[in-house]
């Protein structure tokens, strides 16, 4: 992608770079205890994970480690289809995800050579209480900025976020999420959207469920706004299978996702092989969509 705007989705689902904390399986207690449900933005991962990411062109990806907590990457991509890029990305992170230094913030950040800036920032203000932000600009304009405060008690998840607050345009964007743990098994929750603007003002309230069975997950988001329902069933260390299902009442959309196959008549793949002994990753992926009669072929190469 040409952007690095295409990191990110809308404001209030913005999926986080960061790497994610340890959380208790679906299956397991800590003394007896519920565990916690971790983020309701993390609900369908487990089945979004298996389906793969589509590419288009020819792109290198160079990884530079400088220290334990710092490192940098250059990716070209050039494209037929969207215009060709570079983009420079910097991580500054905790050197150990386990570390008890948590006081320390994280930052990632990410310009192309058009000028669009994605950063991200996060601070542990105690042990179960976190803050993020977020800033996206097209070029020479603001697009997003986040910030976020979320919760993690001992079986539950709590998190508020505001998006693109205009005190001029007395707009703006709040979001709350709540994930509850009621049984091993079952995570209940839900999340309010609140929109003001000088036009509009409203809200979209989603109810969410989840329940897990010994080696697959069935999740469903349902509201005003759509459902979004999705099934997770490992077969064994190689083999995993995701089926998801997206209805939108405001586009009048509907999806349907089963591995590699859409509804929308897509179906794709993407092979990646280490090229030991070196440092080197081929990453190799094609989709077609026969509805459109088109063909999309990818060749990628990831060094270090």
């Amino acid at each position: 992608m040409g952007s690095v705007l295409a990191l990110s989705t809308r404001p209030g689902r913005q999926n986080s770079p960061f790497p994610q904390e340890r959380v208790l399986s679906r299956w397991e207690r800590r003394n007896g205890r519920l565990r916690n449900p971790g983020s309701f933005d993390g609900l369908h991962q487990n089945c979004k994970d298996v389906f793969p990411q589509q590419i288009e062109g020819v792109r290198l990806i160079i990884n530079k480690t400088l220290s334990s907590f710092f490192k940098v990457s250059h990716t070209f991509h050039l494209s037929a289809v969207a215009p060709s890029c570079y983009r420079f990305h910097a991580e500054h992170l905790q050197s150990d995800t386990d570390s008890k230094d948590k006081d320390s913030p994280m930052f990632i950040g990410e310009m192309d050579s058009s000028g669009s800036l994605n950063a991200h920032s996060l601070l542990h203000l105690s042990e179960k209480l976190t803050a993020k932000a977020v800033f996206q600009t097209q070029q020479a304009q603001f697009v997003t900025w986040q910030f976020e405060t979320e919760y993690r008690g001992r079986d539950f998840t709590a998190a508020v976020t505001m998006a693109n607050p205009d005190i001029m345009r007395e707009s703006v964007i709040m979001v709350a999420h709540f994930l509850q743990s009621v049984s091993p098994h079952l995570v209940l929750g839900g999340e309010l959207v609140y929109h003001r603007g000088r036009a509009e003002e409203g809200g979209i309230l989603t109810l969410a469920g989840q329940y897990s069975g010994p080696n697959w997950i069935a999740t469903l988001n349902a509201g005003k706004g759509g459902a979004h329902a999705s099934y997770y069933h490992k077969a064994n260390k190689q083999i995993q299978v995701g089926v998801e299902f997206e209805a939108s009442t405001r586009t009048q959309e509907t999806t349907f996702s089963f591995g590699m196959l859409d509804s929308r008549c897509i179906i794709g793949g993407v092979l990646e092989k280490r090229l030991c002994p070196l440092p080197a990753t081929l990453i190799m992926g094609a989709f077609v969509n026969h509805r459109a009669d088109k063909l999309q072929v990818g060749l990628g190469v990831n060094v270090g």
